[in-house]
C-alpha cells in the first residue's frame, strides 16, 4: 500500500479509542507498543477520505435542450386505470436527423428504477422518498437518440423485491386481462402498460425474472439479454451480477428493434465490458425481416430442459400447454429433443444467496471493486438503516436485510461459494447449447394469481403469492444466457374472484440461447409467432 503523508491536523477525530473500536469489529487486538503508529495511519486515512468526500460528485451531463423534459407530473387516477404509471412526462428529440431513427415516433416507458433526469424515481417504495435523478441512464439516452418518445416511468415493485404486483407503495398494478390479478413483477407497470396499449414498448429490469414474469403474465415478449448486452449504467441495482435490462413489447419484431437501438458496451460499466460496441451490434430486426422464409426452421435443433418442464409446483395445464407449443416447432422443420441439465434444478438455490447477500451489501452501501456510475445520492438514502425506514420497508426487503446479516456471520463464504457454483451452472447450459441451437422450457409455473391485500396480509401471505414463481427464470440471471419469454397460449383462471368466470390469462414459454446469440433466440420465437396464434391456443 502507499501512504502519501504522515502529518495530521490538530482537530483529527481519530483517537486510540477509535482504533480499539475498529479492531474490535475485526475480532482482534493491537499490541500496546504499536497502537500509536496505527492510530496515526488511521488518522491519515480519515483525512484523505474526508477530503475526497468534500469534493463535488461527478455526474454525466444531459443535453436538455435537445431532450427537454416536459409535462412531468404524478398521474391522476383517471389517466392511470391499471395503476401502472409511476410518473408521467414527455421527452423526445427536438433536433432529429433527416434519417428517422430506429425508434422514431415509438412511445416508450421506463421501469421506475431506471434514472431519467428530473423525473422522480419512486422505486415502488416509501422506505426512502424524494429521490430525483440528476442524470440519464445510458439506455434512456440511446432510446431518445434513436427517436423514441419517453412518456414516463412505470411502477416497479417495492425496491424490485417482489414478483407480484401488489407490493408497490402506490398500490397494486392490475393485469390488463383481469382486473384484481397480478401483472407480474418486478417490472409490473411495464407489463401492464405495454399489454394495455398505453405505450408501444418498455425497458424493464430483470434480476431474477423481473422482465420475464410480467411479460409472461401479460402476454408480451420479454427478453433478458446476455449479461451486459444492454448497459445497466445509471439504474438502481440489486446485485450487480444479476442486473439485466430488457425490452418488453407486444410483438417480437418490436422487441428486436428496441434491443438493437439500445444494446452495446458503453465503456463505462463493467457489466457491459464484454459486449460488442453499438456499431457492431447485430441488426436483430433486419435479420428477422430479411429472411425469405422466416417460418422455416429446417436444421434448427431445439432442446427441452427436462428439469424445467418438471419444475416443482407447476400447474399440469401449464406443462401441457407449453409442451404442445414446443411440439409445434416440428411442423416448422425443427428437431426437438429432451435434454437433462441437472444443475438447472439447483439454479434458483444458487441465485438465492447471491441475490440476498449481494443485495444486502448494496442496501448497506458496500459496493466495491466496480467500474461504472454509482447513484451515490440514492445509495445514501438507504444507509444507515433506521427503525423508521425498517417500518416502511416491504416484507421482501426486510427478509433481504435479515438473510444478508445472518449469512454475514453464519455463512461468511456463501457468496463466493454460490458464485463458483453459478459458473458450473453456466457450463452445464453451455454444454447443452453445444448440441442444440436453443433450449426451451416453461417460463412460469402457474397463471397470474389474484392480488393480496398488503394492508391486511401477513408476511407469509404476501410472500406466498410468489413461491416458486422464478424457479425457471432466476437461473439464467446467474448463468447470463439470453432468455426470451414469449406467449404460447391461454388458460382459464382457477383461483380468486374470477374463478369459474371463463376469463383466460396468458401462458408463457422461455427460449434460451448461447451468450451473444440473441438472433438465434429471436429466429426461433419469430417463426413460431408467425405460424401460430397464441391467443386461440
Amino acid at each position: 500500500m502507499s501512504v502519501f503523508s504522515l502529518a495530521t491536523k490538530d482537530n483529527n477525530p481519530v483517537t486510540t479509542e477509535t482504533l480499539d473500536a475498529v479492531a474490535s469489529t475485526l475480532g482482534i487486538t493491537i499490541a500496546e507498543n504499536e497502537k500509536e503508529d496505527y492510530r496515526r495511519l488511521l488518522a491519515v486515512y480519515h483525512e484523505s477520505v474526508q477530503a475526497l468526500m468534500e469534493l463535488p460528485d461527478y455526474v454525466p451531463q444531459v443535453d436538455e435542450e435537445r431532450f427537454p423534459r416536459k409535462n412531468i407530473h404524478f398521474p391522476e387516477p383517471e389517466e392511470n386505470p391499471l395503476n401502472g404509471w409511476a410518473w408521467k412526462c414527455d421527452i423526445e428529440d427536438q433536433t432529429p436527423s433527416e434519417t428517422p431513427g430506429l425508434l422514431s415516433g415509438r412511445t416508450n416507458v421506463m421501469k421506475d428504477n431506471i434514472a431519467v433526469k428530473g423525473v422522480p424515481m419512486l422505486m415502488g417504495t416509501s422506505m426512502v422518498e424524494g429521490y430525483i435523478p440528476d442524470t440519464d441512464t445510458t439506455v434512456v439516452m440511446r432510446a431518445l437518440s434513436a427517436g423514441a418518445i419517453v412518456k414516463g416511468k412505470a411502477v416497479c415493485e417495492n425496491l424490485c423485491h417482489s414478483a407480484t404486483s401488489s407490493s408497490a407503495a402506490t398500490g397494486s398494478v392490475h393485469n390488463p386481462f383481469a382486473r384484481g390479478y397480478s401483472s407480474g413483477g418486478s417490472s409490473s407497470g411495464c407489463g401492464a402498460l405495454v399489454a394495455n396499449g398505453d405505450v408501444d414498448m418498455a425497458i424493464g429490469a430483470d434480476q431474477g425474472g423481473s422482465v420475464r414474469v410480467p411479460a409472461g403474465w401479460c402476454g408480451l415478449y420479454g427478453l433478458k439479454p446476455t449479461f451486459g448486452l444492454m448497459p445497466y449504467t445509471g439504474c438502481g441495482s440489486n446485485e450487480p451480477t444479476n442486473d439485466h435490462l430488457g425490452p418488453m413489447t407486444r410483438t417480437l419484431l418490436d422487441n428486436a428493434l428496441l434491443l438493437q437501438a439500445t444494446a452495446g458496451n458503453n465503456n463505462i460499466d463493467d457489466r457491459s465490458f464484454a459486449a460488442p460496441p453499438p456499431s457492431q451490434i447485430p441488426q436483430y430486426h433486419g435479420i428477422l425481416t430479411s429472411r425469405p422464409t422466416p417460418k422455416d426452421l429446417t436444421g434448427v435443433k431445439i432442446g427441452i430442459i427436462r428439469e424445467g418442464l418438471n419444475m416443482p409446483g407447476i400447474d399440469p395445464r401449464i406443462r401441457t400447454c407449453v409442451t404442445h407449443a414446443i411440439n409445434l416447432f416440428t411442423e416448422l422443420g425443427a428437431t426437438v429433443h429432451p435434454v437433462s441439465i441437472p444443475m438447472h434444478s439447483k439454479g434458483a438455490a444458487i441465485w438465492t444467496p447471491i441475490s440476498k447477500s449481494g443485495n444486502f451489501h448494496s442496501r448497506m452501501n458496500r459496493a466495491f471493486g466496480r467500474r461504472g456510475h454509482a447513484l451515490t445520492d440514492l445509495n445514501s438514502l438507504f444507509h444507515p438503516l433506521t427503525q423508521e425506514k425498517w417500518d416502511k420497508a416491504y416484507v421482501s426487503t426486510k427478509n433481504i436485510y435479515l438473510n444478508g446479516a445472518y449469512a454475514e456471520t453464519t455463512f461468511p463464504g456463501i457468496l463466493s461459494k454460490a458464485t463458483n457454483l453459478s459458473r458450473r451452472l453456466r457450463d452445464e447450459y453451455d454444454a447443452a447449447l453445444n448440441e442444440y441451437d436453443v433450449l426451451v422450457l416453461p417460463n412460469l409455473p402457474y397463471l397470474a394469481n389474484s392480488h393480496v391485500d398488503p394492508t391486511t396480509a401477513t408476511p407469509l401471505e404476501m410472500i406466498g403469492k410468489q413461491v416458486g414463481l422464478t424457479s425457471n427464470t432466476a437461473p439464467f440471471n446467474q448463468s447470463g444466457h439470453p432468455a426470451l419469454a414469449m406467449p404460447v397460449g391461454m388458460l382459464e383462471i382457477e383461483e380468486g374472484s374470477l374463478k369459474g368466470s371463463g376469463t383466460k390469462l396468458p401462458v408463457s414459454m422461455q427460449v434460451v440461447g448461447r451468450w451473444w446469440r440473441e438472433e438465434d433466440v429471436y429466429r426461433v420465437a419469430y417463426a413460431w409467432s408467425l405460424a401460430f396464434d397464441w391467443r386461440v391456443m
